[in-house]
Parts: structure tokens; C-alpha cells; sequence
């Protein structure tokens, strides 16, 4: 028998300065069986980082041909095309023909790092390609912080983010490696 997916809820409550955009959004996570609380948390992360209304999380780990979250518009046409830790360069280039924007968050550390260094040069081309590193020990603390039912805030001020919870709040900075 198939193990099933275990349901988060989450409230999230942005405020982008550096964008603009302030909201609070209520979330329902499905976290795969063989999904880490890590990356969970870490899509989490990725969805108050470029929250919108139309922003949405996808089946992601069950299927092979959709990212992890994206944002279509009214004709469904994918805008943002959002993916975790280091996918291939087939898989970008495919994203890139499909959506004007594709993100890739990798919350690896130093196996980031090789990853990006190793793909660079084949990604360069990439129409609209952003990759970011969420340093390994800030998703390690992502993780920890997962619940079934939590209530999380996301500040973004002059590149800086201040993600957390009542009792404890994240400070950090994601490194742009494109």
C-alpha cells in the first residue's frame, strides 16, 4: 500500500517591501512521503518570496513535468516556473520554453555550489533564469520549525528576509548566483 501525503496548514503573512507587495495567504502544503521537512519548508519559503495571489504550489514530487510551485495567468499560460535544489539542465531549458520566469532555490550548501559551478556556463543562455542559495544551515533551522498547523511571517526589506514564527524569526540573506 501506497503511503499518503501529510497535510500542513500554514498562514503566511508577507510583507515585501522590496516589491511592494503585503498579504496574508492561507496555505495548504501536501508533504510527500519521501519529502524532507526541510524542503518543505524551504517551498514555503519560496512561495512568500515571490507570493501573489495566482502563486500556487503543484503536485510537484508525484509528477515529472510540473515545477514545484508556479503562477499562471488568467489564459493559464505559466509565467513563474519555480523549482528546489538542483535540477538538470534539460529540465530549465525545458521550464524556460514554458514560462517567461523560471527560480530555482538550492538549499544545499556546498553541494550548491558545485552544482551551479558545473552548470553555469550550459545555463548562461537561459532566457529569464534566477538561481538562489538559501544557506544549509538557515533550511536546517527552516525545517525545524515545521508544525501540522503554523503561522509564519515573511519580511523582505533591501534583500534582507525575516522569516518565522512568534517564538523564533529567521534573519538572513539569499545569495543570487545568476
Amino acid at each position: 500500500m501506497a503511503l499518503k501525503a501529510t497535510v500542513f496548514k500554514a498562514e503566511v503573512e508577507v510583507a515585501d517591501v522590496d516589491r511592494g507587495h503585503y498579504g496574508t495567504y492561507a496555505l495548504t502544503i501536501a508533504r510527500h512521503p519521501s519529502e524532507t521537512d526541510v524542503r518543505m519548508m524551504v517551498r514555503v519559503l519560496a512561495f512568500a518570496l515571490n507570493a501573489t495571489e495566482r502563486l500556487e504550489f503543484t503536485r510537484g514530487l508525484c509528477v515529472d513535468d510540473e515545477p514545484d510551485l508556479w503562477e499562471r495567468d488568467l489564459t493559464g499560460a505559466i509565467t513563474t516556473w519555480i523549482e528546489l535544489g538542483q535540477p538538470d539542465e534539460k529540465r530549465l531549458r525545458k521550464a524556460a520554453s514554458r514560462a517567461s520566469r523560471v527560480v530555482v532555490y538550492g538549499y544545499g550548501g556546498q553541494a550548491t555550489r558545485a552544482w551551479w559551478a558545473s552548470q553555469k556556463t550550459a545555463l548562461a543562455r537561459v532566457r529569464g533564469l534566477e538561481v538562489y542559495d538559501v544557506p544549509r544551515e538557515v533550511a536546517e533551522r527552516l525545517g525545524a520549525l515545521a508544525e501540522r498547523d503554523m503561522r509564519l511571517s515573511c519580511t523582505v526589506q533591501e534583500g534582507g528576509v525575516f522569516f518565522g514564527t512568534a517564538g523564533e524569526t529567521l534573519q538572513f540573506e539569499l545569495e543570487r548566483l545568476t
